[in-house]
């Protein structure tokens, strides 16, 4: 879907568009966000990636140079998103594989005399919630006020306004990035991509992992932040993180439908999953 902003609301906003093609962003308040979109990797950067990983698997579509960085001026502070960390976390989470019926297992195979072993989590399947880190302001060679690289995110009680991100204001820049997609060789789906919107009053990104094994299992991974514009020279970021699953047995058991057709929109279905775990910290 196409996206422009209008030039009356930036002016308005005091915000400055920022690249072209397939590196854009903006600048506006303090920050600058910028997104960056390439092709998936090339046959020699896959074997590089495994080596590093330590891994003979990866997704069928890794875009690896494709990212989202929101850098704050002042501080320093960097955070950004991109598909190597989080199949770090995958590589280190290391679930066990979802178990799928026989039928499905054949469909696995390269080759028929293949024997089947799924010793590792072939969804993909990664906790990771973003990357954080300090950079130093080039012009200046001054480090942010913070002494550490590592940014520290805090347990709190406060949750993200959503009743406030849906009021109308305009949206003055808005990307979507995939970082890795991989079809499950059509048994499924399981997908990474990461969503921001930056408005007049602030910005707001979601994070997601979804995963679909046709007839057996559905996961969803979501890591929202949103970040409120102010004066001080230290920006809050909420960050919610929370982890739905189900099995499609469970969800018929409840009068859902069982055709996987029906579940193509993590969106729509979302709220049918239970939560097996949520945690909201702030910056």
């Amino acid at each position: 879907m196409e996206w422009q902003s209008d030039e009356k609301e930036l002016k308005a906003a005091g915000a400055e568009l920022l690249g072209g093609g397939r590196r854009v962003g903006i600048r506006l308040r303090g920050w600058e966000i910028e997104s960056c979109k390439r092709s998936i990797l090339s046959s020699s950067l896959v074997q590089q990636w495994e080596e590093k990983l330590q891994t003979s698997h990866l997704p069928e579509m890794v875009f690896g140079e494709s990212s989202l960085v929101l850098r704050h001026l002042n501080s320093g502070i960097k955070i950004y998103f991109n598909a190597f960390d989080a199949l770090c976390g995958w590589k280190q989470e290391a679930l066990p594989p979802v178990e799928v019926p026989a039928a499905a297992k054949w469909k696995f195979r390269n080759k028929p005399t293949d024997q089947v072993i799924l010793d590792y989590d072939y969804t993909f399947t990664t906790p990771y919630c973003g990357s954080t880190g300090i950079e130093i302001n080039p012009e200046t060679e001054r480090r942010s006020p913070y002494e550490s690289s590592c940014l520290n995110w805090e347990d709190c009680q406060e949750q993200i306004d959503m009743v406030a991100l849906a009021a109308k204001e305009p949206i003055l820049f808005y990307d979507e990035i995939v970082l890795y997609e991989d079809e499950l060789a059509d048994n499924g789906i399981s997908l990474l991509t990461v969503k921001v919107r930056v408005m007049p009053s602030g910005w707001f990104l979601l994070l997601r992992f979804w995963l679909r094994v046709d007839g057996v299992l559905m996961r969803l991974r979501d890591t929202r932040m949103h970040c409120i514009f102010g004066e001080g020279t230290k920006p809050i970021v909420l960050r919610e993180s929370c982890w739905r699953e189900a099995t499609f047995l469970a969800l018929s058991s409840k009068g859902y439908p069982k055709d996987s057709a029906a579940y193509s929109d993590p969106g729509i279905i979302s709220e049918r999953l239970p939560i097996v775990r949520r945690l909201t910290q702030k910056l």
